[in-house]
Parts: structure tokens; sequence; C-alpha cells
């Protein structure tokens, strides 16, 4: 009898203790499982290892209660403890483990032909990629905190910069001044992406009205507002406009667009709004193109707006006669504060023109178009903003980093151009995540397809994309997807 008492008491002190002991344990195991076998907690979808659980409890027979305490416990204690994996998204957020495949369940208000590109671009365990809700909760990651190449969806971050440091409004300037004595007109560039034929040929336009000028006997090009010969990394020397050089004051992207006028038996422009001027025949002939967009010289890359100047002088009646340099804005110059210096103000009216578009304008064509040569404009006049004239690629480089740690939350930044054309860019999934929340109220500057806003990004060997799907319950769904071969 006193054996059979004590018997029992064993068996309810090994229940007692299995009951203390086995939620602690199942706390353990899950989380374990949730992060090495694929436990999907989302807001509404709880998947338990229900075969493992089974299996311990046949193995410590337990009695009921100890193992459905255990159970509830196990549940609320991952929610609880938060995500297997961390971002700078949001401080609240719900991941799918790392390598899991989309289904309709968890993002069940994009669209299905989106689904189906990211479960492919997912089947790639190297590709980066993060999707996540409007408020920044993870719908699903891979490889989020892994620094990759982000090609051209760069742009979006030098876009955020410019726009919040200069303000949507800004126009760029460029600045002009006439001798009446000596008949010179004197220009000098601060940048503007956009000094394409039509602001060159309004801008004459405006110095005619300002100035009265009827006669120029020279026009003097001022440039210095960027270092000079500055290399943008990842550009070659070929004559594409994928490699386009940047410049103070540049026109129409530093390159000419022409075409075969068989008839004529000569080559033309291939934009009305541009001249074809007779220096640039020659080169083109060279190229034994019939037609195209090149670049230009790079000795005359620096003369082409004041050739274009003076063709636009004569169609207005300004009689232009002298030659075309480059040189300092008439005399001396404030490096300081980088303001004209050495005018006489009774001889000399200095005339600040603005450009006809507004820098969101200006990120609109360069987004739309993937513009290397905008984007490295741009971020070349932020650095100069930031830190002082002339505008460097360090400066620039320096301003996006600066950027984006102090608006971004971003750290390990390792940024050495705007345009994404150097391979020696790295961001994150994560990083490209908190960017497209910051982003999310201009995202109408992005193309558009029927389902996302977007931006792409292709180098060789290198795919990217990133932007917002637009969900079925009108929310936007910012995704970035980062060197997988997955096409939408």
């Amino acid at each position: 009898m006193i054996f059979d008492m004590i018997d029992q008491m064993r068996r309810d002190m090994r229940s007692f203790l299995t009951a203390a002991a086995i939620p602690l344990f199942s706390i353990q195991y899950l989380r374990e499982a949730a992060f090495f076998q694929g436990v999907f907690l989302c807001r509404k979808t709880l998947i338990f290892p229900v075969t493992a659980f089974f299996r311990m409890t046949f193995l410590c027979r337990i009695p009921v209660f100890c193992w459905v305490t255990a159970f509830v416990l196990g549940m609320i204690a991952p929610l609880t403890a938060g995500a297997m994996e961390t971002s700078d998204v949001v401080s609240k957020r719900t991941v799918l483990s790392s390598g899991a495949v989309l289904s309709k369940g968890e993002i069940q208000h994009i669209a299905a032909g989106d689904r189906a590109a990211l479960n492919q671009a997912a089947r790639d365990k190297n590709a980066g990629i993060l999707v996540t809700d409007d408020q920044g909760h993870i719908l699903f990651s891979q490889n989020m905190n892994t620094p990759m190449v982000p090609a051209s969806t760069l742009k979006i971050l030098t876009s955020l910069a410019a726009l919040t440091h200069f303000g949507p409004d800004f126009r760029f300037a460029t600045l002009a001044a006439h001798d009446p004595d000596t008949h010179t007109l004197f220009v000098k560039g601060y940048g503007d992406p956009l000094f394409v034929s039509e602001a060159i040929l309004e801008f004459c336009r405006r110095v005619v009205e300002k100035t009265g000028i009827t006669q120029i006997k020279k026009i003097v090009v001022d440039q210095s507002f960027f270092a000079p010969d500055i290399h943008i990394p990842g550009t070659g020397r070929s004559l594409n406009p994928y490699d386009a050089t940047i410049g103070a004051l540049c026109a129409n992207f530093n390159t000419i667009h022409f075409t075969r006028d068989n008839a004529a038996q000569a080559y033309v422009s291939a934009e009305p709004q541009t001249p074809l001027l007779d220096v640039f025949t020659e080169k083109i002939r060279k190229t034994g193109l019939q037609k195209g967009r090149i670049l230009l010289d790079r000795q005359l890359r620096s003369l082409y707006p004041g050739l274009l100047m003076a063709h636009f002088f004569n169609t207005l009646g300004v009689t232009v006669t002298g030659p075309v340099e480059q040189g300092p804005f008439s005399g001396q110059q404030d490096r300081k504060t980088d303001t004209p210096g050495g005018l006489d103000a009774a001889k000399k009216e200095i005339l600040t023109m603005r450009s006809p578009y507004s820098l969101e304008q200006v990120v609109q064509k360069l987004l739309k178009h993937s513009n290397n040569f905008m984007a490295n404009q741009v971020m070349l006049a932020l650095g100069a903003d930031r830190f002082g004239a002339p505008a460097t690629l360090d400066k620039g480089a320096q301003a996006l980093q600066e950027f984006a740690a102090q608006h971004l939350g971003w750290e390990k930044i390792h940024i050495v151009e705007g345009s994404g054309l150097s391979r020696n860019n790295r961001v994150t999934p994560a990083q490209m995540g908190t960017l497209l929340q910051a982003f999310m109220p201009r995202h109408t500057l992005l193309a558009r397809t029927p389902t996302q806003y977007y931006k792409t990004g292709t180098l060789s060997g290198i795919r990217t994309r990133a932007g917002y799907f637009l969900g079925t319950d009108n929310r936007l769904y910012p995704f970035v997807i980062l060197g997988s071969e997955v096409t939408f």
C-alpha cells in the first residue's frame, strides 16, 4: 500500500515537472522551427510543426493539460519575441522565413502575374528580395541584409536626396553677363541636367530682352563650378550616350542626335529644335552610322553650349562674329561663395536664368528614361551645394551617403556615384525597403504598368527592380529584387 502511494507521488511529481519544463522547451523549439523549418508567422496565420510536436508528446507521455499549455505558450512566445530576421524598415514587423515561396494567402492583394514573377525570383537563392506593405510590415524577405549591386535602382536614392535637399520646386540656374565695351557674353553653368535646345533658345531670348544686345564678338563659357575631368565610375570611353560625361554647363546631355538625309546626301539633325552644326559632320561620318545619338569629343563638349547659343542668337537677330571659348566668368571668382566677382556693375549686368524645368520634372525624366547623365549631374550639384564648390565625385557620393544615414537610418553605406553605373555601389534589400517607404509620397514619378510603379536596373549579368505593387485593396506594396533575372 505504502509503495503504491509512493509510486503515485512519483507520477504526480513527474507530471508537475513536465508541465513546468515542456512549455519552455516548446518555446525554444518553436523559435528554432521558425528559423530552420519555415514557420510562417503572419498576422492571420500560424503553421505549427505538428509532426515534431506529437513525436515529442508521445515520448514524454505527458498529461493533456501539459502539452496544451506548451502549445499556447509556444504560440505566444514567438509573437512577443519578434521575427527572426530583422531590418530597418519598421520596429514592428512580420517576417516570412528566408527562402520561402510566396503564395496567394500571404500577398493576396498583389496581382497574380506579379506574384508569379516573385515566386520565380525567389527560386534564385542568391537573389535579394523584400516585399512589404505600406506600413513597412514585411510580407516576404530573402537575403534582405546582404549588400548587393543596385544598378539603376540607385537613382531612386539620388532623386529623393535631391528633392529633400533642394525642394521639388527648385530650378537650376545659369548666369549670363554682357560686356558692352568688348561685346563679350559670359555664361556660367551650375550643373543644369536639362540644358537642352529648347531651354538654350529661351535662355538666349531672355538675354536679348534683358540686355538689348545686337552684337556679340565672343562667347566665354565658364565650367568651373564642377572640378575638371570628373570620371564617373562605371562609364567607358565609347560614343554611346550610356557613357555620357558630365559638366557644369552641358548641352543636350553632351550628345548629338543625327540621321541621314538620302535625298540631300547629307547628315541632318534628328531633332527639329536642334541644329546639326557643321563642326560635327566629319565626326559623324567617321562613325559609319546612318542615324543615332553619339557623345561629343571631349574638346568640344565644354564649348557645345556656346556654339548652340551662337546659332540661336543669330536666329534672334543678334550678330555673332567671334569665337566660343572656355574661361572664367569675367575675371576673378570668389571661390568660397561661388559668386561672380570682378565685374563692373555699371557696365555688366549679371543675369540669373532659371531652368524652365522644376527639380521634380527633372527627377521624373531622370527616372523614366533612367538617364545616367542626369542622375550624376544632380548628385554632383547636391555635393557642391552641401560641401561647397567646385563639385567633385567625392562630395557628391558623400552627400548621398550622409542623406542615407541621417534620413533613412542606413549603416555600412557604400555608394561611389549617383546613377548605379558602378558595380562598386552596394545596398541591401532592407535598405532599399526604407528608401521605398520614404519615397512613397512621390511614387508617381516612377514609370508605371497597370499593376506597379517601378524602376529597373541592368548591368552585364545583373538585373534589379524596385518600386510599388498596386494592391487590389488600393494600397501600395513596396518591393525590391536585386540580382535576379526575373522579368515582369
